[in-house]
């Protein structure tokens, strides 16, 4: 494993341009695979420049965005899952522990509020996959609103398929490895705000925008605003600021890839402080995670390859399903997850501020 650097607390994540993949030389492609490689080494993060997802289609989804986040609170409160099983939906300020994806209690509930949408099992009607991994949206009466959302979900579809490409060959795989556990996957994209009303300004002490956690599935495609808030533990145990740069996707692992490479590339350990302005104020921050997790029915087992001779592998083998069940039990629905034990010891090391 690498070492992640940092420039006057500042996380040096690599920035690459993919633009050359398609249509490049094979010497091109070897170079834009070993910066993958590096970077999912050394930090787990990068920023993706040349992904060919146009100006037009991120400014249609940040307006829907804003237009959904901007409704009263009772109108977003009614477009709640039924269960917290569900992950579809409006999520409400401080209702959700991040942490506890991990196994680690969190001080008081994260700030964030959210609305979820995903792949639904009526996309797949020759599969018969249950609703229970892939159930219906949950869509706010907002003109354009889904056709902006869905728009972005394909375009970040696109381009985290086209990683897992460029993942395999990084590898030493076959160019199509990933397919079989990626044709029906549980994609969901979970758009975040951070601004809590006036009369909510006071802080908890330890409260977090979001709490630490990893990533669940294979690849994660991040939006973020250029406002500080996001921080990555790097290889140290220390938190560092991360800011995207103009132009560029933030990119990162998920657990999936660190089973699959017995940790050869890192599912970085990840929060977001409160975003506030010097006079401790919190400010607006807004985000968009699209998760590429796979199959629900996909098992994950280390690749030959990434373990050593004479050593077992680091995690047992598991299905999509299971995993992101015990993760998401942690974070909506408060039970603890017992089954993140190396992650969980990540974050009790990780050193103060």
């Amino acid at each position: 494993m690498g070492r992640a650097t940092a420039v006057n607390g500042v996380l040096d994540v690599p920035v690459i341009d993919i633009s050359a993949w398609a249509d490049g030389t094979a010497a091109d492609r070897a170079g834009i695979a070993g910066e993958i490689d590096r970077a999912a080494r050394t930090v787990g993060f990068m920023q993706i420049q040349g992904h060919g997802i146009a100006d037009a289609a991120a400014h249609a989804f940040a307006a829907a965005l804003d237009a959904f986040f901007a409704l009263p609170m009772d109108e977003k409160k009614a477009l709640r899952a039924p269960s917290p099983d569900v992950n579809r939906g409006y999520t409400p300020p401080r209702t959700e522990k991040l942490s506890l994806s991990l196994g680690v209690p969190a001080a008081a509930e994260d700030l964030f509020e959210a609305f979820n949408v995903g792949a639904e099992a009526a996309a797949y009607p020759d599969l018969a996959l249950p609703a229970a991994h892939y159930p219906a949206n949950i869509w706010p009466a907002l003109p354009g609103f889904r056709e902006a959302v869905e728009e972005w979900c394909t375009q970040a579809g696109g381009l985290a398929r086209r990683l897992t490409g460029i993942f395999a060959h990084a590898l030493g795989l076959p160019a199509d490895h990933f397919a079989p556990f990626t044709d029906h996957s549980l994609d969901v994209l979970r758009m975040n705000h951070y601004l809590l009303p006036e009369r909510e300004v006071p802080l908890d002490r330890d409260q977090m925008g979001m709490g630490a956690h990893t990533d669940y599935g294979i690849v994660t495609v991040l939006w973020a605003d250029r406002v500080p808030g996001l921080q990555i533990l790097d290889t140290d145990g220390r938190w560092h600021d991360v800011l995207p740069e103009p132009g560029c996707l933030l990119v990162n692992l998920g657990d999936l890839l660190a089973r699959w490479t017995n940790d050869r590339w890192l599912s970085t350990l990840h929060r977001v402080l409160p975003p506030t302005d010097a006079t401790g104020r919190v400010v607006r921050r807004r985000s968009a995670a699209f998760f590429h997790d796979g199959n629900w029915d996909a098992e994950i087992s280390c690749l030959p390859g990434c373990v050593p001779a004479g050593t077992e592998p680091l995690y047992p083998p598991t299905t999509v399903g299971r995993h992101l069940a015990e993760k998401l039990g942690g974070s909506r629905a408060g039970k603890p997850n017992a089954n993140s034990p190396r992650e969980a010891a990540r974050l009790r090391a990780a050193k103060g501020d």
